[in-house]
């Protein structure tokens, strides 16, 4: 698996730039920045996208810009233009069954309630490695998933993610350089170093 598309799932709009359901937009983002990519807005494929050119290949990132929900349509008409097979893209986006400031790699299994992973799934089917960045546990446990995930951080909350975003943004590189094996075998510990 050699990874030349990644897709960073959001929302579009104002109300929800800080939200955590945006938070793979804001990794995605942070490593564009790092990278020195600029991002451009693509009619046809309803997305923010960035090519990133590496001696010998050319990588793209993509935000799509239909709402998560519609994540996939987005995702998917870029890949099948530019023949892009499943096992070659990496969707980055919040998980909720993960702590807040961990992640996780992953390729397979469900969309576990995602919207987002649950429209790649239908327009991509399965394979694509999934960059789960932890946004949970849900407090309070009793409010409403939608309410919780368009909700924003605590400040508390956004200094530990700020901390954390470089990490996040390694965490990235790791996946696309050495693959979703290794960067499972180093991400996915409890307290990865």
């Amino acid at each position: 698996m050699s990874i030349s598309l990644v897709a960073g799932l959001g929302n579009p709009g104002r109300e929800y730039e800080a939200s955590r359901h945006n938070l793979g937009w804001v990794v995605l983002d942070a490593f564009a920045k790092k990278h020195g990519l600029a991002w451009k807005q693509v009619g046809q494929f309803e997305a923010e996208v960035a090519r990133w050119d590496t001696p010998g290949r050319t990588r793209w990132l993509i935000k799509p810009l239909t709402f998560m929900n519609a994540s996939g349509a987005a995702v998917g008409a870029f890949a099948r233009f530019f023949k892009i097979p499943p096992t070659d893209i990496a969707a980055v986006y919040d998980d909720l069954t993960i702590d807040l400031g961990l992640v996780k790699v992953s390729v397979t299994g469900s969309a576990g309630g995602h919207n987002g992973v649950a429209s790649l799934l239908e327009h991509l089917g399965n394979g694509f490695a999934r960059y789960r960045l932890g946004i949970g546990p849900k407090e309070p446990a009793q409010m409403e998933l939608t309410d919780f995930v368009l909700g924003k951080f605590t400040s508390d909350q956004q200094t530990l993610l700020t901390h954390k975003l470089d990490t996040h943004v390694q965490g990235l590189e790791l996946l696309l350089s050495r693959g979703t094996e290794a960067a499972m075998n180093q991400l996915n510990r409890r307290d990865p170093k």
